[in-house]
């Protein structure tokens, strides 16, 4: 058995993981609340896989109401090591077109209205964004995303807005002009979370559409999505399994697992005891505490 536990996160259009040896769903309780849904646990390929649908079984949960917190401490007491995140999104360029698979490498938050970190108030952290993924868990995830016959384009910038409207065309157009090649609703703040929680994440962003810039072309729809969604949930799942056969038997040791070694300013004693027991699990370690 493998010594890497990788949850995967999946977006709209994958809201379970087939193959997977002696699956179970889990209810995992967090002291930030529910998380979107229970937890799949299972194996696959010899690596133990822990599935959340991000916006639940059946899509109950628009962007702002999923309960990111929640989702990413659940998945860190589950014991994952590793972050895998799959989302839909529209294309800012005309190289990517729908179908593509792009391997993010940078975010621009533009989320207004969600709980950005697990620290606050008696209990200060600062961890590094600059480079907000795992670059080993990229390469990974790009390779196994080839290897299941996407068309895959290595780093792109994320721009992540609040929804759950689609962009007006000047906004789509002012994204462009940023530099920005997709854009989604969910990607943020879970990599900031994720990065808190001392979890390597890698985000592999399906182009679904291409947003509304392209005054030529229809606006975004939803009917036309979910075509390609379902095309592209199929491969997300190949993926998937690729990814767990390509995992080498032994995980090397990510800087990512100690993000918080030199993250967490607040001394010792002036740290809100009650804060520090809801971080538990994110945080644990660091803290010199039990989950």
């Amino acid at each position: 058995m493998s010594d890497w536990v990788l949850g995967v996160i999946g977006g709209s259009g994958l809201y379970e993981i087939e193959g997977l040896e002696e699956p179970r769903w889990l209810e995992v309780e967090t002291p930030f609340g529910a998380p979107s849904d229970a937890l799949l646990s299972g194996t696959l390929a010899g690596v133990r896989l822990v599935f959340l649908p991000r916006h639940g079984r059946g899509h109950p949960l628009p962007p702002s109401a999923i309960n990111v917190r929640a989702n990413i401490d659940a998945l860190k007491r589950a014991g994952c090591t590793d972050l895998i995140s799959l989302s839909a999104v529209g294309s800012l360029r005309e190289a990517l077109a729908p179908g593509a698979f792009v391997i993010v490498d940078q975010f621009i938050d533009r989320t207004v209205a969600r709980e950005s970190s697990f620290f606050g108030p008696g209990l200060t952290a600062h961890v590094s964004m600059a480079e907000p993924v795992c670059p080993r868990l990229s390469e990974l995830a790009a390779a196994a995303a080839e290897a299941a016959g996407a068309p895959v384009t290595r780093g792109g910038t994320y721009l992540a807005m609040e929804g759950p409207q689609f962009s007006t065309r000047a906004e789509s157009n002012l994204y462009r002009a940023w530099g920005c090649d997709v854009i989604g609703m969910t990607g943020m703040p879970e990599a900031k979370l994720a990065r808190e929680a001392e979890l390597p994440y890698a985000a592999i962003a399906m182009v679904t559409d291409y947003d509304c810039w392209r005054e030529e072309g229809e606006a975004v729809e939803v009917t036309h999505i979910l075509e390609v969604l379902a095309a592209n949930a199929g491969l997300a799942r190949t993926l998937v399994r690729r990814l767990a056969e390509a995992l080498p038997a032994v995980r090397p040791p990510s800087p990512i697992d100690t993000a918080l070694d030199a993250a967490i300013i607040t001394a010792p004693s002036a740290r809100d005891p009650a804060l520090a027991k809801k971080l538990s699990a994110v945080a644990g370690r660091r803290l010199g505490m039990p989950e």
